[in-house]
């Protein structure tokens, strides 16, 4: 009886664990395993009864499939054309690829972990600034080790993490957390090789062309955006000054409101953006600008934005009214026409512009 109840516990844990993994609430095996058998058990446990990090893994792959289906499929191909990509600008520093993207172990918010060999992190940057990617850098103590490892941190498309090791350990062998053997890893040439393996009827090259000439969206709403930072209002109507300044307003006050919701914040952000294009008619032409780089969804909110002003002034027409209280995103819409009524203080704290994409970004990445 002990036993099995202890297998029962075992399997609850695994769970816990591998849900906390998946959602992104923990990313590292230890403290997941720790934090389930404390909440399952009620107390401490002993480190040596709890599961292996194989079976958190497994566990969390089962969550991927009942979750994410076909398109986690469509995801991790993308993903590893774009790890080549990344490779093929770092060939000189003898790039591998490791991690889930290589195994297939892809799930939503997964990363493409490549280590790259070099003594000088200015190469990797200037590469990177050439390419005009944007990145930042990590230096991190990992007290296991008892040594400093310097992370480089590509936000793009899909997440890239890439870690600087000393070009003499290009050939030493890494141990896996997961099962204790020796990490997998692959060259360029070896991932060209699985790449041509599993996809044998993916045009390799034109798949790698066609990634490096996509836009990336993040870039584009930067672009949009920065120069609202010099384009002022009335001072009657926006008392708070610049366009930036009021649409960073509007965002921080939708994050109190919706914080899990891209859409509705991608539209708090970007609702004005076309004031730095046509101030005329500015909803017309911030949505033009935006054109397929937004849902239709985002695209309803920024469009009838204005029209909540109307609303709360008691100008809007009747059937307008009922055109737009029809709709299922009707209760965002009255939201985000209050943080951008309320979004108008002068002197009122701000996220920085970079803050506030990489957060729609990495909520992109975990939900998208």
């Amino acid at each position: 009886m002990t036993r099995m109840r202890n297998q029962k516990l075992r399997r609850q844990i695994v769970f816990e664990a591998a849900r906390l993994m998946y959602t992104r609430h923990e990313t590292e095996y230890y403290r997941a395993k720790m934090k389930a058998a404390r909440k399952v058990c009620h107390g401490w446990i002993k480190p040596s009864d709890l599961p292996s990090n194989h079976e958190i893994r497994s566990e969390v792959q089962r969550f991927a499939l009942l979750h994410e289906g076909d398109q986690r499929d469509d995801r991790l191909r993308e993903m590893r054309i774009e790890a080549l990509r990344i490779m093929r600008l770092l060939k000189s520093w003898r790039p591998r690829l490791i991690g889930s993207t290589l195994t297939g172990f892809v799930r939503q918010g997964s990363d493409i972990d490549i280590h790259v060999f070099t003594s000088s992190l200015e190469a990797i940057i200037g590469v990177l600034d050439q390419e005009g990617m944007t990145f930042d850098v990590e230096r991190k103590f990992v007290r296991r080790w008892n040594r400093q490892f310097v992370h480089v941190h590509i936000q793009d498309r899909f997440p890239v993490e890439l870690t600087l090791y000393p070009p003499d350990q290009a050939h030493v062998a890494q141990r896996s957390s997961i099962t204790g053997k020796s990490m997998e890893r692959a060259s360029v040439a070896e991932l060209e090789k699985l790449l041509g393996t599993v996809y044998s009827d993916l045009d390799l090259e034109d798949e790698v062309f066609q990634a490096e000439n996509r836009v990336d969206r993040f870039h584009v709403y930067r672009a949009l955006l920065v120069p609202l930072a010099k384009v002022e209002q009335s001072r009657k109507h926006h008392p708070e000054g610049d366009v930036l300044y009021h649409s960073l307003q509007v965002f921080d006050l939708a994050c109190e409101e919706l914080p899990y919701d891209e859409e509705f914040l991608l539209a708090a952000l970007l609702h004005d953006v076309g004031k730095g294009i046509d101030p005329h008619d500015h909803v017309e032409a911030g949505l033009q600008a935006l054109e397929e780089l937004i849902t239709p969804r985002t695209v309803w909110l920024i469009r009838f934005h204005m029209h909540m002003h109307q609303l709360k002034a008691g100008t809007l027409g009747l059937r307008a009214r009922r055109r737009l209280r029809q709709s299922e995103d009707f209760e965002e819409l009255e939201i985000l026409g209050r943080c951008d009524r309320d979004g108008r203080v002068a002197g009122a704290p701000v996220s920085d512009l970079d803050d506030a994409l990489d957060y729609i970004r990495d909520l992109s990445h975990r939900y998208g």
